[in-house]
Parts: structure tokens; sequence; C-alpha cells
């Protein structure tokens, strides 16, 4: 085990030669602003990531416990290392992290930090990427979507498609569509058992052709979800990139802002904000049209 995180070490640290100095401001729905600059010591092969300048722990949840950037920074080193290693903590050995204190992103008690792990750390990894030039944004959010009463409880997270970028090598390349990326690892659950399980008909879920940022390398497309109540529900979605657009890369398209729309039975349609929460009655539905990704261009 030893000699795993010795060579992850020696991994980042011939990384971190190819690398100059970067950094980046991404702007988020909530109007704080996640500032990175990543300073190289090419004699010491080791990098400083510094937050400075992030904007200060808001009244909102959005505010991100210190190890969820920690992991951000240690994700974004292991994916541009390219190399089949382990993950392991051996990646941040060469990598000196600075977070300042009462910052977004190391709040003190009591701060709320309920979207720190499912959203901040989308934006963290973005603006990381950002930074090193090497993956545009992608959509920044994991749409979580949640609906229930008092005998039912579902909670969802809903994909868009991959952003592009360029490789080490300067090769690039494309997105994928319908995919989540960086953080979530998780599944829908199957059409049949969701209605089997839960008073709810899933209407409707497909891919948005061409939504994805454009370029010499597209980003994948996003997707549009739309699900109708059968019963009355409490439904509550937690999202991001509803007002600022995911950027692209080296000249590249932007991508798309999301929205999260409730059409009601009398035929209104009701647009819902990033963070919101409503009550649909039975035969009511709610639709995710989830951001898109940037694409990447050739400068």
């Amino acid at each position: 085990m030893g000699h795993v995180q010795d060579n992850a070490a020696e991994e980042v640290r011939r990384l971190i030669g190819r690398l100059q100095d970067c950094s980046y401001d991404y702007p988020t729905d909530t109007g704080q602003v996640i500032r990175v600059k990543i300073s190289v010591d090419r004699a010491a092969r080791e990098a400083t990531v510094d937050f400075t300048g992030t904007s200060p722990a808001a009244d909102n949840n959005f505010n991100a416990p210190e190890p969820v950037t920690r992991a951000a920074v240690l994700y974004c080193f292991r994916v541009m290392v390219e190399a089949p290693i382990p993950m392991n903590a051996g990646c941040l050995r060469p990598i000196r992290i600075v977070i300042p204190e009462g910052s977004m992103l190391k709040p003190a008690y009591p701060r709320a930090v309920v979207a720190g792990n499912v959203e901040t750390s989308q934006h963290v990894t973005n603006a990381i990427f950002g930074a090193l030039g090497a993956i545009a944004n992608s959509q920044g959010t994991m749409n979580n979507l949640t609906f229930g009463n008092d005998t039912y409880q579902y909670y969802e997270t809903i994909c868009s498609g991959s952003p592009a970028g360029v490789m080490n090598s300067g090769r690039g390349f494309a997105g994928t569509s319908g995919v989540h990326v960086h953080m979530t690892n998780s599944r829908l659950t199957d059409p049949e058992v969701l209605e089997m399980r839960f008073p709810v008909l899933l209407e409707h879920f497909g891919l948005r052709p061409g939504s994805g940022g454009q370029g010499a390398f597209a980003a994948g497309d996003g997707t549009e979800r739309r699900i109708r109540f059968l019963e009355r529900m409490d439904c509550a979605i937690l999202g991001s990139h509803r007002r600022v657009v995911p950027r692209g890369i080296r000249g590249g398209g932007d991508g798309r802002v999301g929205r999260t729309e409730v059409r009601r039975n009398d035929g209104r349609t009701e647009v819902l904000r990033g963070c919101d929460q409503t009550v649909l009655d039975p035969g009511e539905a709610i639709t995710v049209v989830t951001p898109t990704a940037g694409g990447c261009g050739e400068d």
C-alpha cells in the first residue's frame, strides 16, 4: 500500500511538471463566487491550490465543509493524471490546499451545508478544471428532486451530458449524452419499478438533441424528465445553473441553463426557482430540464 501511494504521488508530480500557473472565477446562482488559483513550483515539484477570494459563507445551504473541497481537489488531480492508478491519498502529497476560514468552502457552525456535497462539490470541480483549461463546465448540479407524503418518499438525481475537454496530449474530446459526471454515481430507478412502488407516472425521459455546448468538440446532450402524480405530494428541487450558464473552454460554446416547471390541472405552467418546493395534486406534473455542459474549441 505504501508503494501505491508513493506511485500516485510521483504521477501527480509528473503532471505538475506540465502545468502552468492559472486561476479561475466560478460564479454561482446564489451570487457567490468560487475563486481558485493554482501555483506551480517546478523546483519542488509541488503545486498550491488556493481558494483565497472565494465568497464568505452565506445564509443558504450551499456552504461546503472543508473535506468536500479537499475531495474535489483530489478527484481533479487524479483525473488529470490519466494513468490507471487507484484513487488514494498519495495524489495529494504534492498538493498544498489553502481554504480561507469562514468562506463558503470552510464554514463555521451554524452555517447550513446540505447542498455542499451535492452542488458545491460540482462547482469546485468545475472551477479547478476550468483553471487548468482541461474540461469545460459540467452541468454543475445533481438536480436533486424529492417528493413524498405520509406514505411515500422518493429522492432522485437527474443526469445531463458530460462536458467536452482536452487530454494532456492536446487531443480534444467530445462529451457524452445523458450521463452523471464528477459527483454522484447514482442510477435512476427503472420506470416499471418506479411506477409499481410509487403513485406516479413517468411520462417522459429523454435527451435534448443539440443542447450541449458547441465547438470543435461538443458537450453531450442534456435530458428532460417529466413525472405526473397520482396522489397529492410535496415536491422539492435542489439545483443549480438555473441562472448562470455552464461555460465552455478554449473558445467552445457555453451550455444552457436548466429549469423546473410544474403543469397545473387548470393548464397553468409554473416555473420553480433553482431551489424551491411546492405541492402537486393528482394529475399535475413536474418537468426537470437539466442544465447542459460547455463545449471545447481549438484555441
